[in-house]
C-alpha cells in the first residue's frame, strides 16, 4: 500500500513539473490614466470604433475591419498596419465585449513582423466614467516576445507607446482630428506641458 502511495506521488510530481516547464512565462503590464474627456466618447473611439483605431493612434497608418466584421462587438476582427507597405501588422480579436461594463479583451491573433507570440498576447481595455466630463482609461496588457528574452527590454517601448495611445485618443476626441507619425510630435508637445493632467502608472 505505501508502495502504492509512493508510485502516485512520484508520478503526480513528474506530471507537474513537466506542466510547469511546458508552461510559457508571459510580461504583464498595468497602464492607467485619466482623460479629461467623458467615458462614452472615449468608449465610442476605442470599442465602437474598433475598425477605426488608426485615426487615434500615432504609430498605426491604417487599419480596417476584417472577416466580415462591421463594428466593434463580441468577435469584430481588425488588421492594423504600422507602415505603408503593410509588412508590419497586428491582427485582432474582441473579446468578452461589454459594453455595460465598457471593457473588452484585444487579442491579437497574427502578427506581421512583430516579435510577439500571438497566443500569449492580449490586452484588456476599460473605461471607467468619473464624471464631470472626465473618464479613466486602464490597459491591462499580457505578452510574450518571440525571442522571449526581448520581453524585458520591449516593457518600456510597449509602455511609452500606450502612454502615446491615451495622448491621442484624447486629442482625437477634442478636435475631430486624425493623429498620424508627423503630427503626434506637436500633439504630444500640448498635453505633456500641462501638468494639470494626472496619470498613474503602475507596473
Amino acid at each position: 500500500m505505501k508502495m502504492t502511495v509512493s508510485l502516485i506521488m512520484m508520478t503526480v510530481l513528474i506530471v507537474v513539473g513537466f506542466a510547469a516547464l511546458g508552461r510559457k512565462k508571459v510580461k504583464e503590464l498595468h497602464i492607467t490614466k485619466i482623460l479629461l474627456v467623458p467615458a462614452h466618447e472615449v468608449w465610442k473611439v476605442v470599442a465602437e470604433d474598433y475598425g477605426g483605431v488608426a485615426y487615434s493612434h500615432p504609430k498605426i497608418v491604417s487599419s480596417d475591419y476584417i472577416n466580415g466584421s462591421l463594428k466593434g462587438e463580441e468577435g469584430a476582427e481588425r488588421v492594423c498596419y504600422f507602415n505603408d507597405s503593410h509588412t508590419q501588422y497586428l491582427k485582432e480579436r474582441m473579446i468578452n465585449f461589454s459594453r455595460e461594463e465598457k471593457s473588452f479583451t484585444n487579442q491579437v491573433f497574427q502578427a506581421g513582423k512583430f516579435p510577439v507570440d500571438p497566443e500569449l498576447t492580449r490586452a484588456v481595455y476599460s473605461v471607467e466614467d468619473l464624471g464631470n466630463g472626465k473618464s479613466r482609461m486602464t490597459f491591462d496588457m499580457q505578452y510574450r516576445t518571440k525571442p522571449a528574452f526581448l520581453g524585458g527590454m520591449m516593457k518600456g517601448s510597449f509602455t511609452k507607446l500606450i502612454e502615446d495611445y491615451f495622448i491621442a485618443i484624447e486629442h482625437h476626441i477634442k478636435t475631430g482630428d486624425k493623429v498620424t507619425k508627423d503630427n503626434f510630435k506637436e500633439i504630444k508637445k500640448l498635453y505633456s506641458s500641462s501638468s494639470k493632467i494626472p496619470r498613474i502608472i503602475e507596473y
